[in-house]
């Protein structure tokens, strides 16, 4: 494989470029418009007026959670629990309605204060009778792996859901470069307006300029508008510290897409526009499914525990089937198992030399320096996308998850 030096994607990013808050209004940040190697800007309200009549707008409907806990020892030491994704049960709508128990995947913070033992919280909550209802939350590490760990959480009142309590106690977590504590508006505007399916640790930030407004005006439009699922992961804000991109491990994430999704896209190839990287890794990841799915026997599908589609899996594995009859297989899967929606994993490294079998058009924020996201956008529009961040520094533009917005045209 070909490698790929990192530095090539390094650009230099001022700390006073970052928006550290959003604007007061979603839809006003400005708009970088990419299109035949053109550059142009406008207002994010405007974006319709790039987007044909007829296409199919999909965005990720993830939620993020408040997943960020936070325990003190007898002694006083503050002991940081970051729920990353959840193990037993290992789906996240079972995870987040447990009401007694449940183990996560967890990072922690002051591990050195944490020998051993359980943790526990006292959570108070305000009922309808005089005095309020107290519960304590326990925490024991049960494992680890390499830098996270396996946290088991108890807690003694089976009326009331995990869920229920990272809302009560948990912290939002805002991106770790924004260099500040989370505050009472992250909570509304650190998730888009269309999320309501709990389960990241990350906002799929594209999508945060979007309102209720601007998605009316596209339908009006005739623009179709779709959405699916994937969790984010701690992952999407670790840089590549690998000299060789090839050599950074991508982390698993979680994916949900319907049988109506899939028909939909069959519909509308040729003329899909996904909201964010995290929308692209989803529809991208789709075509190498139904390839994994064409190589299996009716039963072989029928017993498939899991289906993960691999890092490398682009650049390794031989592709013969078109879009269209990929997304076919998927059909057929769903049809002969009797499910509604697809449920997988993918680790896609979306990287220079990728071919693209979904997506048209990009909405997508300016990224970090020697992240694997500038390296998607570099996939997606060659060398220009050197020529985009430099007019995006030129010009004003805020930067990273509260930043301001592009639309990047593939040249056809």
């Amino acid at each position: 494989m070909t490698p790929i030096k990192i530095e090539e994607y390094n650009y230099p990013l001022p700390e006073n470029r970052i928006a550290k808050y959003p604007l007061p209004q979603r839809d006003h940040s400005k708009l970088l418009v990419y299109k035949q190697s053109q550059i142009s800007e406008n207002i994010f309200y405007n974006i319709g007026e790039y987007i044909p009549s007829q296409s199919l707008l999909i965005y990720n409907n993830t939620r993020v959670i408040h997943a960020r806990l936070v325990f003190h020892k007898e002694s006083g030491a503050r002991v940081e629990i970051f729920c990353l994704e959840p193990l037993i049960p290992h789906d996240y709508e079972s995870a987040l309605a447990a009401n007694s128990q449940c183990t996560w995947k967890c990072m922690i913070g002051n591990l050195k204060k944490w020998k051993g033992g359980a943790l526990s919280l006292k959570i108070s909550i305000n009922t309808t009778i005089p005095t309020p209802k107290t519960i304590i939350l326990r925490a024991e590490r049960i494992a680890t792996t390499g830098n996270t760990h396996e946290v088991q959480f108890t807690w003694d009142d089976s009326s009331i859901s995990f869920a229920e309590l990272l809302e009560l106690v948990g912290e939002l977590p805002i991106p770790p470069y924004l260099n500040r504590p989370s505050e009472e508006q992250d909570k509304q505007t650190y998730q888009t307006v269309y999320s309501h399916i709990k389960g990241s640790v990350a906002a799929p930030t594209a999508g945060l300029h979007f309102t209720h407004d601007v998605l009316q005006n596209l339908r009006t439009k005739g623009v179709h508008t779709d959405e699916l699922t994937l969790h984010v992961g701690a992952g999407t804000f670790q840089p590549v510290k690998t000299e060789d991109a090839n050599e950074h491990t991508m982390h698993a994430e979680i994916i949900a897409v319907s049988r109506q999704t899939i028909a939909n896209l069959i519909e509308h190839l040729g003329q899909v526009v996904a909201v964010g990287t995290t929308s692209m890794r989803t529809l991208e990841s789709l075509y190498f499914i139904g390839c994994q799915l064409d190589k299996l026997s009716q039963e072989q599908q029928q017993n498939l525990q899991t289906i993960q589609v691999q890092q490398f899996e682009p650049y390794t594995s031989e592709q013969t089937l078109t879009t269209h009859q990929s997304l076919e297989k998927i059909i057929d899967y769903l049809n002969l198992t009797k499910q509604d929606v697809l449920h997988a994993e993918t680790r896609i490294m979306i990287k220079p030399g990728y071919e693209f079998h979904l997506v048209d058009m990009l909405i997508t924020n300016f990224h970090q320096p020697k992240s694997t996201l500038l390296l998607l956008v570099s996939a997606f529009v060659g060398e220009d996308w050197r020529k985009i961040y430099d007019y995006a520094l030129t010009h004003d533009f805020r930067f990273l998850s509260y930043g301001d917005s592009s639309i990047l045209i593939r040249n056809s």
